[in-house]
């Protein structure tokens, strides 16, 4: 299994630089190995990671469980908070692990000549023993991690708009089988909807800086 130091050199490799966010991310992967009693990274697809961030913390996160998007067993659900549901698909536990609100304080105790509040974060969040940096939730997730998973190479066919959905991503309604987006939980608007009344093209909200003005 590669050290904590190797996981850090991998994450480093992928982002160019190394920041406290990504230590964060590597450090809440390898406790939740060790609270749940799994070998990590993983070499098969038992954890299922669910990330609340977009950010570099995710990536690190990834690369200390071997949990990937592109694999099917990492989600990201997007709140702005550098935290993690880890779920062993076996046993069903779940636990939601989260930096403690006074790590950026006390990451000044395990690095008091570091020249700025970055530096200080970077160093004690790798010395900071796991129990202190972290709190843990055990948790159960809304919706079912069976559902979640769903069954890979499932397919269908939307009754509206014809598109394929695959992964039992389907919705049931009305005796149709509608695709999420048809079903009415799109994330996006066709311009040409005629339900928008064929709006004119959006226009840029925001000023371009053009040369010499």
């Amino acid at each position: 299994m590669p050290t904590r130091k190797e996981l850090l050199d991998m994450t480093t490799a992928m982002h160019r630089h190394l920041c406290p966010r990504q230590v964060l991310g590597v450090r809440m992967g390898l406790y939740a190995g060790e609270l749940l009693g799994l070998a990590l990274p993983q070499s098969d697809k038992r954890l299922y990671t669910i990330v609340e961030t977009d950010g570099c913390a995710a990536d690190g996160i990834a690369v200390a469980v071997n949990c990937w998007v592109g694999r099917r067993t990492l989600r990201i659900e997007d709140y702005g908070k550098v935290a993690a549901t880890f779920v062993d698909t076996q046993t069903g536990q779940a636990l939601r692990i989260v930096p403690r609100p006074t790590v950026r304080q006390r990451a000044y105790a395990y690095a008091p000549d570091a020249a700025s509040k970055w530096e200080a974060q970077l160093i004690g969040y790798q010395l900071m023993p796991a129990d202190e940096l972290f709190d843990v939730q055990e948790v159960r997730l809304r919706t079912p991690i069976e559902a979640i998973i769903s069954r890979p190479g499932r397919k269908a066919l939307c009754d509206v708009c014809g598109e394929e959905i695959m992964n039992e991503r389907e919705v049931r309604r009305d005796g149709a089988l509608l695709c999420r987006a048809c079903a009415g939980d799109s994330y996006y608007l066709l311009v040409a909807d005629p339900a928008l009344g064929h709006p004119e093209p959006p226009q840029p909200q925001f000023a371009l800086l053009l040369p010499g003005r």
